[in-house]
Protein backbone atom coordinates (compact mmCIF):
# COMPACT_ATOMS: atom_id res chain seq x y z
CA UNK A 1 0.00 0.00 0.00
CA UNK A 2 1.42 3.38 -1.05
CA UNK A 3 2.30 5.89 1.63
CA UNK A 4 -0.06 8.88 1.77
CA UNK A 5 1.92 11.92 0.61
CA UNK A 6 -0.93 14.44 0.92
CA UNK A 7 -0.19 17.68 2.74
CA UNK A 8 -1.78 21.05 3.35
CA UNK A 9 -0.21 24.40 2.49
CA UNK A 10 -1.90 27.79 3.06
CA UNK A 11 -5.11 25.90 3.66
CA UNK A 12 -4.86 24.26 0.23
CA UNK A 13 -5.09 20.47 0.00
CA UNK A 14 -2.09 19.20 -1.98
CA UNK A 15 -1.48 15.68 -3.30
CA UNK A 16 2.16 15.83 -2.22
CA UNK A 17 4.69 18.37 -0.85
CA UNK A 18 6.46 19.17 -4.15
CA UNK A 19 5.74 22.76 -5.21
CA UNK A 20 7.35 24.47 -8.19
CA UNK A 21 8.84 27.78 -7.01
CA UNK A 22 8.62 31.07 -8.91
CA UNK A 23 10.84 31.15 -11.98
CA UNK A 24 10.76 31.86 -15.74
CA UNK A 25 9.55 28.26 -16.18
CA UNK A 26 6.07 29.51 -15.31
CA UNK A 27 6.00 31.97 -18.22
CA UNK A 28 4.72 29.25 -20.53
CA UNK A 29 1.47 27.43 -19.82
CA UNK A 30 2.84 24.39 -21.67
CA UNK A 31 5.65 24.14 -19.11
CA UNK A 32 3.21 24.25 -16.24
CA UNK A 33 1.06 21.52 -17.77
CA UNK A 34 4.14 19.31 -18.09
CA UNK A 35 5.09 20.03 -14.49
CA UNK A 36 1.61 19.04 -13.34
CA UNK A 37 1.83 15.84 -15.36
CA UNK A 38 5.22 15.15 -13.79
CA UNK A 39 3.60 15.25 -10.35
CA UNK A 40 3.90 18.82 -9.05
CA UNK A 41 1.28 19.55 -6.40
CA UNK A 42 1.16 23.33 -6.94
CA UNK A 43 2.98 26.05 -8.86
CA UNK A 44 4.10 29.56 -7.99
CA UNK A 45 4.10 31.93 -10.95
CA UNK A 46 7.03 34.27 -11.53
CA UNK A 47 6.84 37.58 -9.67
CA UNK A 48 5.14 40.69 -10.95
CA UNK A 49 7.31 43.60 -9.83
CA UNK A 50 6.15 46.78 -8.15
CA UNK A 51 8.19 48.72 -10.72
CA UNK A 52 6.38 47.05 -13.62
CA UNK A 53 3.07 48.25 -12.30
CA UNK A 54 3.94 51.75 -11.18
CA UNK A 55 6.17 52.92 -14.01
CA UNK A 56 4.75 53.76 -17.38
CA UNK A 57 7.18 53.11 -20.21
CA UNK A 58 8.41 56.70 -20.38
CA UNK A 59 8.93 56.86 -16.62
CA UNK A 60 11.07 53.75 -16.59
CA UNK A 61 13.02 55.01 -19.60
CA UNK A 62 13.77 58.20 -17.67
CA UNK A 63 14.84 56.13 -14.68
CA UNK A 64 17.23 54.20 -16.91
CA UNK A 65 18.72 57.37 -18.33
CA UNK A 66 19.05 59.22 -15.03
CA UNK A 67 22.70 59.62 -14.10
CA UNK A 68 23.96 57.86 -17.22
CA UNK A 69 25.80 60.97 -18.32
CA UNK A 70 27.77 60.87 -15.07
CA UNK A 71 28.32 57.17 -14.43
CA UNK A 72 28.05 54.55 -17.13
CA UNK A 73 27.27 51.81 -14.66
CA UNK A 74 23.98 53.52 -13.72
CA UNK A 75 22.54 52.59 -17.09
CA UNK A 76 21.93 48.96 -16.17
CA UNK A 77 20.37 49.44 -12.75
CA UNK A 78 16.96 48.87 -14.32
CA UNK A 79 16.20 46.19 -16.91
CA UNK A 80 15.11 47.13 -20.40
CA UNK A 81 11.36 47.12 -20.89
CA UNK A 82 11.67 44.21 -23.29
CA UNK A 83 13.26 42.16 -20.50
CA UNK A 84 9.95 42.07 -18.64
CA UNK A 85 8.32 38.83 -19.80
CA UNK A 86 4.78 39.77 -18.84
CA UNK A 87 3.48 43.20 -17.95
CA UNK A 88 0.64 43.77 -15.47
CA UNK A 89 -2.17 43.15 -17.97
CA UNK A 90 -0.42 40.14 -19.48
CA UNK A 91 0.20 38.70 -16.00
CA UNK A 92 -3.52 38.76 -15.18
CA UNK A 93 -4.35 37.12 -18.49
CA UNK A 94 -1.69 34.49 -17.81
CA UNK A 95 -3.31 33.62 -14.47
CA UNK A 96 -6.66 33.13 -16.18
CA UNK A 97 -5.11 30.95 -18.88
CA UNK A 98 -3.14 28.83 -16.42
CA UNK A 99 -6.14 28.29 -14.16
CA UNK A 100 -8.11 26.90 -17.12
CA UNK A 101 -5.24 24.60 -18.10
CA UNK A 102 -4.31 23.18 -14.67
CA UNK A 103 -6.14 21.33 -11.93
CA UNK A 104 -3.50 21.99 -9.23
CA UNK A 105 -3.40 25.23 -7.19
CA UNK A 106 -1.84 28.29 -8.84
CA UNK A 107 -0.08 30.77 -6.55
CA UNK A 108 0.52 34.29 -7.88
CA UNK A 109 3.58 36.27 -6.81
CA UNK A 110 4.10 39.96 -6.09
CA UNK A 111 7.53 41.49 -5.60
CA UNK A 112 7.60 44.88 -3.93
CA UNK A 113 9.00 46.93 -1.08
CA UNK A 114 6.56 49.77 -0.45
CA UNK A 115 2.88 50.47 -0.02
CA UNK A 116 1.19 52.12 -2.98
CA UNK A 117 -1.40 51.97 -5.71
CA UNK A 118 0.31 48.92 -7.21
CA UNK A 119 -1.11 46.81 -4.39
CA UNK A 120 -4.53 46.83 -6.03
CA UNK A 121 -3.04 44.30 -8.42
CA UNK A 122 -3.06 41.81 -5.58
CA UNK A 123 -6.86 41.99 -5.68
CA UNK A 124 -6.88 41.78 -9.47
CA UNK A 125 -4.74 38.63 -9.29
CA UNK A 126 -7.24 37.16 -6.88
CA UNK A 127 -10.08 38.05 -9.22
CA UNK A 128 -8.16 36.45 -12.11
CA UNK A 129 -8.31 33.15 -10.23
CA UNK A 130 -5.12 32.86 -8.15
CA UNK A 131 -5.58 30.38 -5.30
CA UNK A 132 -3.06 32.15 -3.07
CA UNK A 133 -0.50 34.93 -3.11
CA UNK A 134 3.23 34.80 -2.44
CA UNK A 135 4.61 38.16 -1.40
CA UNK A 136 8.26 38.16 -2.39
CA UNK A 137 9.93 40.94 -0.41
CA UNK A 138 13.36 41.76 -1.82
CA UNK A 139 14.73 44.75 0.03
CA UNK A 140 18.33 45.71 0.74
CA UNK A 141 18.61 48.41 3.43
CA UNK A 142 21.25 50.54 1.72
CA UNK A 143 20.09 53.72 3.49
CA UNK A 144 22.57 54.13 6.33
CA UNK A 145 20.05 56.14 8.34
CA UNK A 146 17.47 53.35 8.26
CA UNK A 147 17.38 51.44 11.53
CA UNK A 148 16.65 47.75 12.01
CA UNK A 149 13.29 48.75 13.45
CA UNK A 150 12.54 50.80 10.32
CA UNK A 151 13.35 47.84 8.08
CA UNK A 152 11.18 45.45 10.04
CA UNK A 153 8.27 47.89 10.12
CA UNK A 154 8.54 48.27 6.34
CA UNK A 155 8.00 44.52 5.98
CA UNK A 156 5.11 44.46 8.42
CA UNK A 157 3.34 47.42 6.81
CA UNK A 158 3.62 45.76 3.40
CA UNK A 159 2.26 42.43 4.64
CA UNK A 160 -0.66 44.20 6.29
CA UNK A 161 -1.40 46.19 3.14
CA UNK A 162 -1.46 43.09 0.92
CA UNK A 163 -3.65 41.16 3.37
CA UNK A 164 -6.06 44.09 3.41
CA UNK A 165 -6.59 43.64 -0.33
CA UNK A 166 -7.13 39.89 -0.30
CA UNK A 167 -9.36 37.14 0.97
CA UNK A 168 -7.11 34.36 -0.40
CA UNK A 169 -4.18 33.17 1.76
CA UNK A 170 -0.86 35.03 1.65
CA UNK A 171 2.61 33.56 2.07
CA UNK A 172 5.57 35.86 2.68
CA UNK A 173 8.96 35.02 1.21
CA UNK A 174 11.65 36.62 3.33
CA UNK A 175 15.41 36.56 3.70
CA UNK A 176 17.35 35.37 6.76
CA UNK A 177 19.16 38.64 7.47
CA UNK A 178 17.38 39.82 10.59
CA UNK A 179 18.91 40.11 14.04
CA UNK A 180 16.27 37.72 15.34
CA UNK A 181 14.75 35.82 12.37
CA UNK A 182 12.41 33.80 14.57
CA UNK A 183 10.91 36.87 16.22
CA UNK A 184 10.57 38.62 12.86
CA UNK A 185 8.78 35.61 11.38
CA UNK A 186 6.40 35.65 14.33
CA UNK A 187 5.68 39.34 13.75
CA UNK A 188 5.05 38.72 10.04
CA UNK A 189 2.52 36.04 10.94
CA UNK A 190 0.92 38.37 13.49
CA UNK A 191 0.66 40.99 10.71
CA UNK A 192 -1.54 38.59 8.74
CA UNK A 193 0.68 36.16 6.82
CA UNK A 194 -0.78 32.68 6.43
CA UNK A 195 2.56 31.16 5.49
CA UNK A 196 6.31 31.72 5.45
CA UNK A 197 8.64 30.81 2.59
CA UNK A 198 12.21 30.41 3.86
CA UNK A 199 14.38 31.86 2.47
CA UNK A 200 14.60 34.44 -0.27
CA UNK A 201 17.99 34.21 -1.99
CA UNK A 202 19.49 37.69 -2.06
CA UNK A 203 21.37 37.87 -5.33
CA UNK A 204 24.90 39.22 -5.05
CA UNK A 205 25.97 41.51 -7.92
CA UNK A 206 29.50 41.47 -9.25
CA UNK A 207 31.56 44.19 -10.98
CA UNK A 208 32.74 43.98 -14.58
CA UNK A 209 36.02 45.88 -14.54
CA UNK A 210 36.24 46.08 -18.34
CA UNK A 211 32.93 47.87 -18.82
CA UNK A 212 32.70 49.31 -15.28
CA UNK A 213 29.16 48.01 -15.04
CA UNK A 214 27.31 45.92 -12.54
CA UNK A 215 27.27 42.27 -13.55
CA UNK A 216 24.27 40.21 -12.46
CA UNK A 217 24.43 36.45 -12.80
CA UNK A 218 21.92 34.08 -11.26
CA UNK A 219 23.51 30.91 -9.98
CA UNK A 220 21.50 27.77 -9.36
CA UNK A 221 21.25 26.55 -5.79
CA UNK A 222 23.17 23.67 -4.25
CA UNK A 223 21.97 21.09 -1.74
CA UNK A 224 24.10 22.70 0.97
CA UNK A 225 21.96 25.84 0.80
CA UNK A 226 18.96 24.09 2.31
CA UNK A 227 20.64 23.82 5.71
CA UNK A 228 19.89 27.43 6.69
CA UNK A 229 16.14 27.35 5.93
CA UNK A 230 15.94 23.81 7.35
CA UNK A 231 17.37 25.01 10.66
CA UNK A 232 14.89 27.87 10.96
CA UNK A 233 11.92 25.75 9.93
CA UNK A 234 12.92 23.31 12.68
CA UNK A 235 12.94 26.24 15.11
CA UNK A 236 9.65 27.73 13.91
CA UNK A 237 7.67 24.49 13.61
CA UNK A 238 4.87 24.45 16.17
CA UNK A 239 5.73 27.95 17.36
CA UNK A 240 4.07 30.03 14.64
CA UNK A 241 0.52 29.62 13.40
CA UNK A 242 1.43 29.51 9.73
CA UNK A 243 2.34 27.15 6.92
CA UNK A 244 6.05 26.64 6.34
CA UNK A 245 7.71 26.21 2.95
CA UNK A 246 11.38 25.44 2.43
CA UNK A 247 12.93 26.86 -0.71
CA UNK A 248 16.54 26.77 -2.00
CA UNK A 249 18.62 23.63 -2.06
CA UNK A 250 16.19 20.75 -2.58
CA UNK A 251 17.93 18.50 -5.12
CA UNK A 252 16.79 15.00 -4.17
CA UNK A 253 14.16 12.92 -2.40
CA UNK A 254 16.45 12.90 0.62
CA UNK A 255 16.46 16.69 0.71
CA UNK A 256 12.66 16.79 0.55
CA UNK A 257 12.36 14.25 3.36
CA UNK A 258 14.74 16.32 5.50
CA UNK A 259 12.62 19.42 4.88
CA UNK A 260 9.50 17.57 6.03
CA UNK A 261 11.28 16.13 9.08
CA UNK A 262 12.31 19.65 10.07
CA UNK A 263 8.66 20.76 9.90
CA UNK A 264 8.05 22.07 6.39
CA UNK A 265 4.60 21.61 4.88
CA UNK A 266 6.06 21.77 1.36
CA UNK A 267 9.40 21.96 -0.39
CA UNK A 268 9.82 24.30 -3.35
CA UNK A 269 12.02 23.35 -6.30
CA UNK A 270 13.43 25.14 -9.36
CA UNK A 271 17.19 24.74 -9.73
CA UNK A 272 16.92 20.94 -9.81
CA UNK A 273 14.34 21.21 -12.60
CA UNK A 274 16.78 23.21 -14.70
CA UNK A 275 19.58 20.76 -13.98
CA UNK A 276 17.72 17.43 -14.11
CA UNK A 277 14.60 18.15 -16.14
CA UNK A 278 10.92 17.89 -15.26
CA UNK A 279 11.33 14.16 -14.55
CA UNK A 280 13.06 15.22 -11.33
CA UNK A 281 9.65 15.54 -9.67
CA UNK A 282 8.79 11.91 -10.34
CA UNK A 283 12.17 10.82 -9.01
CA UNK A 284 11.58 12.74 -5.79
CA UNK A 285 8.11 11.29 -5.30
CA UNK A 286 9.33 7.74 -5.95
CA UNK A 287 12.30 8.17 -3.64
CA UNK A 288 10.08 9.51 -0.87
CA UNK A 289 7.64 6.62 -1.25
CA UNK A 290 10.41 4.03 -1.09
CA UNK A 291 12.07 5.53 1.99
CA UNK A 292 8.80 5.99 3.87
CA UNK A 293 7.67 2.46 3.05
CA UNK A 294 11.00 1.04 4.17
CA UNK A 295 10.66 2.90 7.49
CA UNK A 296 7.04 1.71 7.78
CA UNK A 297 5.41 5.13 7.68
CA UNK A 298 1.75 5.25 6.72
CA UNK A 299 1.68 8.93 5.81
CA UNK A 300 4.07 11.81 5.42
CA UNK A 301 2.34 13.52 8.35
CA UNK A 302 4.03 11.02 10.67
CA UNK A 303 7.42 12.37 9.61
CA UNK A 304 6.58 16.08 9.70
CA UNK A 305 8.39 17.92 12.47
CA UNK A 306 10.09 14.77 13.80
CA UNK A 307 13.41 16.65 13.84
CA UNK A 308 12.04 20.02 14.90
CA UNK A 309 12.83 21.79 18.16
CA UNK A 310 9.20 21.97 19.25
CA UNK A 311 9.82 19.75 22.26
CA UNK A 312 13.21 21.19 23.13
CA UNK A 313 12.99 23.20 26.39
CA UNK A 314 15.89 25.49 25.48
CA UNK A 315 16.38 25.94 21.70
CA UNK A 316 19.31 28.33 22.18
CA UNK A 317 21.19 25.79 24.30
CA UNK A 318 20.36 23.07 21.77
CA UNK A 319 21.81 25.19 18.95
CA UNK A 320 24.90 26.03 21.00
CA UNK A 321 25.43 22.38 21.79
CA UNK A 322 25.21 21.41 18.14
CA UNK A 323 27.65 24.18 17.26
CA UNK A 324 30.20 22.88 19.76
CA UNK A 325 29.66 19.29 18.64
CA UNK A 326 30.22 20.22 14.99
CA UNK A 327 33.47 22.03 15.73
CA UNK A 328 34.89 19.35 17.99
CA UNK A 329 33.95 16.61 15.50
CA UNK A 330 36.61 17.91 13.10
CA UNK A 331 39.27 15.60 14.52
CA UNK A 332 42.62 14.35 13.35
CA UNK A 333 40.93 11.53 11.45
CA UNK A 334 38.91 13.96 9.34
CA UNK A 335 41.49 16.69 8.93
CA UNK A 336 43.63 16.73 5.77
CA UNK A 337 46.47 17.80 8.09
CA UNK A 338 46.26 14.54 10.04
CA UNK A 339 49.68 13.25 11.04
CA UNK A 340 51.47 16.56 10.43
CA UNK A 341 52.93 19.08 12.84
CA UNK A 342 50.29 21.55 11.70
CA UNK A 343 47.36 19.41 12.75
CA UNK A 344 45.13 21.92 14.53
CA UNK A 345 42.97 19.12 15.92
CA UNK A 346 45.80 18.08 18.24
CA UNK A 347 47.06 21.51 19.21
CA UNK A 348 46.50 22.60 22.80
CA UNK A 349 46.27 26.28 21.83
CA UNK A 350 43.44 25.94 19.33
CA UNK A 351 40.40 28.19 19.86
CA UNK A 352 37.64 26.75 21.96
CA UNK A 353 33.93 27.42 21.24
Amino acid sequence: MAVDLKTKYLGLELKNPVVVAASPLSDKTANLKRLEEAGAAAVVLHSLFEEQIEHEAIELTEAQAYGAEFYAEHSNWYPELDDYKLGPKGYLEHIEEVKKALTIPVIASLNGTSKGGWLRYARLMQEAGADAMELNIYFVAADMDMTAEDVEQKYLDLVGAVKHELSIPVAVKVGPYFSSPGHMCKRIVDAGANGLVLFNRFLQPDIDLESLEISNKIELSTAAEMRLPMRWIAILYGRVNASLALTSGIHSATDMLKAIAAGADVGMVVSALYQQGFGFIGQVLQGMQEWLEEKEYVSIEQLRGAMSQQNCPDPAAFERGNYMKALTSYTATTSPLSGTAGNVANRTDRPRP
